[in-house]
């Protein structure tokens, strides 16, 4: 039996189910890096892109370093308080 190595491009938003599909399929196999490492790659990647798309376009808001300690502090205050 021949064994032959292809490369593939796939759209980002079908990744996922591609790598569905082909690990349901006997036939084929997939040799990434990526995904003996994290077999959730993808998926993590493509929501991060999202978290970037997002702060990118407005629609998640960015906390300065000072306001982010604030909030911080302001939960341990109130996990303190609630003892």
């Amino acid at each position: 039996m021949s064994i032959q190595t292809i490369s593939v491009q796939v759209q980002d938003n079908y990744l996922s189910s591609f790598i569905d599909y082909v690990k349901r399929e006997p036939n084929l196999e997939i040799e990434d890096p990526n995904l003996k490492i994290d077999p959730y790659f993808y998926e993590r990647k493509q929501y991060i892109q999202q978290i970037i798309d997002d702060i990118d376009n407005g629609s998640m808001q960015m906390l300065s370093e000072e306001e982010s300690q604030k909030e911080i502090d302001l939960l341990f205050e109130t996990l303190e308080n609630a003892d």
